[in-house]
């Protein structure tokens, strides 16, 4: 995945500014598991966890990448519950190695 894939056409306006944010965070890493998740997740956020994810997002993208991938604790002013979600969720998209550069490109060794 590398983009909005859900329309927003059916969100009320603070959605819409949500899911446009989680996809134009500024570090790719953080835009794929923030888009995805939120693509996945906006219309079924009540509001106050939209409030917890919105507390969330107003981080540093290079802080939350170390806090979801375990590198550094996350920090007790940040809503565990909602952060737990987050950092549970796992972006679909392809690995790149090199045997499926290779497949995607035709190549043989």
């Amino acid at each position: 995945m590398t983009g909005l894939t859900r329309t927003s056409a059916d969100l009320d306006p603070r959605r819409r500014r949500i899911l446009y944010r989680c996809w134009h965070r500024g570090i790719r890493e953080m835009d794929l598991v923030f888009g995805e998740f939120a693509e996945n997740n906006i219309s079924e956020l009540s509001d106050a966890e939209l409030d917890e994810f919105e507390t969330i997002m107003a981080e540093e993208d290079q802080d939350l990448n170390r806090w979801i991938t375990g590198a550094d604790p996350v920090p007790e002013h940040l809503p565990k519950v909602m952060f737990a979600r987050l950092a549970a969720y796992r972006p679909d998209f392809d690995i790149v190695t090199i045997e499926a550069l290779k497949a995607k490109h035709g190549l043989s060794e």
